[in-house]
């Protein structure tokens, strides 16, 4: 078996064998890395304070590393950027989101862009009320102040009937088109907001949103598992395949070899045994057989007959002529 497997092309065999499982093992590697989602970030992280600046740049995207974390950041709000977000739940009640634009101030200087010049808006979330009724008591905030906050990721769009000042979800897509202005790739839950360092009751008549920090469990995906496991045994499988065919190649020549002597010896008796055939045929003993009759009839006929008188021959025999 082993000098059939050391053979040139089942060595290239078995180096094809293993390529092609070091490919499997790769995929089986990648599904397990994806069976399990990122954890979140610790909340000892996500709960000290940072600029939104340093976190998030505008029009660039909201990435785990970033999300749920609390920013701050100082601008002013933008004149009758107000918008209702629909099918929020609070305690169990259906109602809506008040948001409201905020022209984030940015770099200054050096690290100043087009962008930053035109005052990026992020929506921040001001609190929730039950009806539309409810949010058209609430005044809306104007003027600069200072908002510390929640950093989320947008929704996405929805189709809907449109409904004047409402959307479905808090898509910044969807908002930057009706604000027709730079957006940010996401959107802030208000916690504290102030002017001149003094705190300013935006939530009045309104419900808090309370966003705590994610969970810190990590998801696992099965499915990604099951498909790990299955390149595994597919990367088994190849070598299975080149034990197979090197067995099944091994087996021939084995076969081969034993055709091969019983040819050898088969051929080799035939040849010895034939000088006894010919000398022992039914013919040589019949002819022998023959000869010996003849000669004991002769001896026969020359030692017997009455009185020392020659014995009769075969014609006087056949003539019936008596002694």
């Amino acid at each position: 078996m082993l000098k059939t497997a050391i053979k040139p092309r089942w060595i290239l065999m078995l180096i094809l064998a293993m390529a092609i499982a070091s490919v499997f093992v790769l995929l089986s590697r990648w599904q397990f890395s994806s069976s399990s989602e990122t954890a979140p970030p610790a909340p000892t992280t996500t709960e000290a304070v940072r600029p939104l600046t340093d976190v998030l740049d505008p029009l660039s995207p909201l990435y785990a590393t970033g999300a749920d974390q609390m920013v701050s950041f100082e601008g002013a709000f933008v004149p009758g950027a107000r918008i209702l977000v629909q099918d929020r739940l609070l305690d169990g009640d259906d109602g809506l989101w008040v948001v409201e634009g905020f022209a984030v101030e940015g770099p200054t200087g050096d690290e100043a862009t087009a962008t930053d010049a035109e005052a990026a808006v992020i929506p921040v979330v001001l609190g929730w009320v039950p009806s539309v009724e409810g949010a058209a008591s609430v005044p809306e905030q104007t003027g600069a102040a200072t908002v510390v906050g929640r950093l989320l990721p947008p929704e996405a769009p929805e189709v809907a009937r449109p409904v004047e000042g409402q959307l479905p979800t808090l898509s910044t897509a969807a908002l930057s088109n009706v604000w027709d202005q730079p957006v940010y790739a996401a959107f802030v839950v208000a916690a504290e907001m102030t002017r001149d360092g003094v705190p300013v009751p935006f939530a009045a008549g309104l419900e808090d949103v309370i966003v705590g920090p994610q969970p810190q469990e990590t998801p696992v995906n099965w499915l990604n598992i099951f498909y790990a496991i299955e390149w595994v045994v597919f990367a088994g499988f190849a070598f299975f395949l080149w034990w197979r065919l090197v067995a099944d190649d091994h087996r021939r020549s084995l076969e081969d070899a034993a055709d091969a002597e019983e040819a050898r010896v088969g051929g080799g008796g035939s040849h010895a045994t034939a000088p006894v055939a010919a000398t022992s045929g039914p013919e040589l003993t019949s002819t022998t057989a023959t000869s010996s009759t003849a000669t004991s009839r002769t001896t026969t006929t020359r030692t017997t007959g009455p009185a020392g008188a020659p014995a009769p021959g075969p014609n006087d025999t056949e003539s019936g002529t008596l002694p």
